[in-house]
């Protein structure tokens, strides 16, 4: 039995994102990498920023890109929301920061710019600093790079990452029989979108199992639980149920990328890659009726 899939849209809005490139020796260093970069990434409501990754390259990948160096890597994105007024300090702050911390303590790892044309951060000489003097600008791998000389051996990093326009906050909705089923249709979608180059899918493993509504009762939180969708509140008091009957959870992916016409793509191939998975009854999405975003990724697009 194939999902209903609901003619709505989800309310995604414009971000600020970069693009960076990480390598290392193996698959194994590389998702070491990969995982401290992007880690605590999951929503800006409290993360510096959203980060995910966007596609694996180089040798034996599907995606036939190449890597500078030759060795097994992956194109990660941050994402800032648009609206913030600190918005290109605070990309750059987090982008430094995970570059810092987590790529170049990496064993083996390096670090590329996709594109370092303007605008962009110079984050190859912030980060050279810690070279302490020694830190050199040399043709490393057909590019002018920094090496900064460390315990583990050289590390390399591209001068300049651009920064552009995106979109963030594109979703999903999986309302399913059993806890099972939304999590299975949930991990198809999160498989789809990674063959969609350009979008991030953060939160663990790319799945929120905690959706949330904007604000709360309590007025020190800025989001709290999604109580109309939530399957055990149903029948309550006070909880006016949104859901059909039958459904028992409901797990939710986000979809960040380059522009809305990448994101609405991976948004369907994610719908296509789920609706007939058993016990799955409908997919939704999340909107706040044009208030948060005014980028909407429809659901069913050739109806509008």
């Amino acid at each position: 039995m194939t999902a209903e899939v609901e003619d709505t849209y989800a309310e995604a809005f414009r971000s600020l994102y970069v693009e960076f490139m990480i390598t290392a020796r193996d698959r194994k260093w590389l998702d070491h990498a990969i995982n401290a970069a992007t880690g605590y990434g999951s929503s800006s409501i409290m993360c510096d920023c959203e980060a995910g990754v966007d596609q694996y390259i180089g040798p034996d990948c599907a995606s036939g890109i190449e890597t500078p160096d030759g060795r097994p890597g992956a194109i990660c994105q941050l994402h800032v929301p648009r609206f913030r007024k600190d918005r290109v300090e605070a990309l750059e702050k987090a982008l430094l920061s995970r570059v810092a911390q987590n790529v170049l303590t990496c064993p083996t790892a390096r670090c590329f710019s996709l594109d370092g044309t303007p605008p962009s951060y110079r984050l190859g000489r912030k980060l050279a600093f810690f070279g302490d003097g020694f830190e050199t600008v040399e043709e490393r791998f057909g590019r002018s790079m920094w090496v900064v000389p460390t315990m583990g051996g050289d590390f390399c990093i591209d001068r300049r990452f651009g920064y552009r326009d995106g979109v963030m906050g594109g979703n999903l909705w999986f309302m399913a029989t059993s806890e099972e089923a939304s999590l299975l249709a949930a991990e198809r979608a999160v498989e789809a979108c990674l063959s969609v180059p350009g979008v991030i899918t953060p939160f663990p493993g790319g799945i929120a199992a905690s959706g949330s509504k904007a604000g709360s009762r309590y007025k020190f939180l800025f989001a709290s639980t999604n109580d109309p969708f939530c399957p055990t509140l149903k029948g309550r008091p006070g909880v006016d149920s949104q859901l059909p009957d039958g459904i028992q959870s409901v797990m939710e992916i986000i979809i960040n990328g380059r522009d809305l016409s990448t994101v609405s793509a991976a948004t369907q191939a994610a719908i296509a890659a789920s609706k007939d998975i058993e016990g799955v009854v409908k997919i939704t999405a999340g909107n706040y009726g044009g208030r948060l975003g005014k980028s909407w990724v429809w659901l069913v697009p050739d109806r509008h």
